[in-house]
């Protein structure tokens, strides 16, 4: 499949209920830790109108939009990293995503106890926070330990790794994710699949009433501000009943609140931005269909998403633009005004583009 997305949190802060409503799938949502034991996996549609446009131009037998997997990942206890609850599957299944989603609690309600016994997002974030660094923490120093021993040999590169990890260490030890050491030693960094480097956004759970946002998540938005954390506001169980309208009821929902997207619309985009993915297209009569990328990837690796056999056996890309695509009409007249491009293997493929490969295997 693609790109993974891990949607972790507290028990008790909607997290399930939010799951549902991506994927309109029903996973236990019941008011108690650990309902969701084994991590659920849905497959979110990232909505794109360009699909829309293609789609009037050629007229095709299927429309297919991008995807981003969501993974619901079991309910995450302090101590997780200590193995407190489920927190070695916790740990495990976060490992195997690409980045994290922290759903957070900002709404009050009597009938669903919070884990802390308060509704404090901050301390909330905090926690989640803590395990995720504890966890690497662990690797570190385990890693250290076996470094440490084989350095007595003298070898550059064992040398070399040992003096990154003790930085490592440090950062983790001053409360420090490790996004720019990571991006600076990524090549060696790349093996231990720490936690603390995956990028994330918190999701910001509000009462129905409150979409707008309330005092909790004023309070969340200074401190993302302070540390340039991207967040949203949604209320899950909002999303869950606008998941069980049919299209008509949606667009009259939509209206009634002057609503452009759903909040689910949103999480997703804010998945695919966060990936940093980028959208190439493929149009014709059979299919016109999105296919995700990480931006600024080379056309060989575009074409590999398609099938293997087309990256393994890369001639070239016929390669025109969105914009000139929408505004010609299609291929035939995007042709014959020279807007095609033949692009080698070197060319990055840029946002939008609709792409032919050739290939030979």
């Amino acid at each position: 499949m693609g790109f993974k997305c891990g949607i972790v949190g507290l028990p008790n802060v909607g997290k399930s209920t939010l799951f549902n409503a991506l994927t309109k799938n029903r996973v236990a949502a019941e008011n108690y830790p650990f309902c969701t034991i084994d991590p659920n996996v849905g497959i979110v549609e990232v909505n794109d109108s360009r699909l829309n446009e293609l789609a009037k131009i050629d007229n095709p037998k299927k429309i297919i939009p991008a995807v981003i997997e969501f993974v619901d990942i079991a309910g995450l206890v302090a101590g997780a990293s200590e193995g407190e609850g489920l927190g070695n599957k916790f740990l495990a299944n976060i490992r195997e995503t690409d980045a994290i989603a922290h759903v957070i609690r900002c709404f009050e309600n009597e009938d669903i106890t919070h884990v802390a016994g308060k509704i404090d997002p901050l301390s909330d974030i905090q926690t989640i926070n803590t395990e995720l660094l504890l966890s690497d923490l662990s690797i570190v120093e385990k890693s250290l330990a076996r470094l440490k021993k084989l350095s007595k040999t003298g070898k550059k590169d064992i040398l070399a790794e040992l003096e990154i990890l003790e930085k490592v260490e440090a950062e983790l030890n001053d409360g420090n994710f490790l996004k720019d050491i990571y991006n600076e030693n990524k090549e060696l960094l790349k093996q231990y699949n720490f936690l603390t480097t995956k990028p994330f956004f918190l999701i910001l759970n509000v009462a129905d009433d409150e979409v707008n946002g309330n005092k909790y998540t004023e309070e969340v938005r200074v401190f993302c501000e302070e540390k340039n954390i991207s967040n949203i506001i949604i209320s899950a169980n909002v999303e869950y009943e606008i998941s069980l309208m049919n299209d008509e009821e949606k667009i009259e929902y939509f209206e009634l609140y002057n609503l452009k997207e759903s909040g689910i619309d949103r999480v997703a985009k804010h998945g695919y931005d966060i990936l940093d993915l980028g959208t190439f297209f493929t149009s014709g009569q059979t299919e016109t269909r999105a296919w995700t990328i990480k931006k600024n990837s080379l056309a060989p690796e575009a074409a590999g998403k398609i099938h293997t056999d087309f990256q393994k056996g890369f001639i070239r890309a016929e390669v025109i633009s969105y914009d000139d695509y929408v505004n010609l009409k299609g291929t035939a007249n995007s042709k014959n005004e020279g807007k095609m491009r033949l692009e080698g293997k070197d060319y990055q493929v840029n946002e939008g583009d609709i792409v032919v490969f050739r290939y030979n295997v």
